[in-house]
């Protein structure tokens, strides 16, 4: 039997939701139970913007598509909150 996919999907301003999704990856693949990919959501500020909120340096993590969702059994998202909603990301 085929191991299930699982993708870890996240967006992260200042590297903390970054660091976790990277955790959260390494716990997942040591399982030795499914097969895992990591996946940024792609960002809508501009450089200008996030350079004056001191934003940390992105990954080079590939960015999530619509179509390449459909190849995976199962996500995993992580994203942070701010007033207790989720980013407009």
């Amino acid at each position: 039997m085929a191991k299930a996919k699982v993708f870890v999907i996240y967006y992260s301003t200042y590297g903390h939701v970054q660091t976790l999704a990277q955790a959260v990856m390494k716990g997942v693949l040591k399982s030795g139970e499914v097969d895992a990919e990591i996946y940024q959501i792609s960002e809508t500020l501009g450089d200008d913007v996030l350079e004056k909120m001191n934003a940390a340096e992105k990954l080079n993590v590939p960015e999530i598509t619509a179509e390449k969702l459909v190849e995976a059994d199962g996500f995993l998202f992580g994203f942070p909150t701010r007033f207790g909603t989720a980013p407009a990301q």
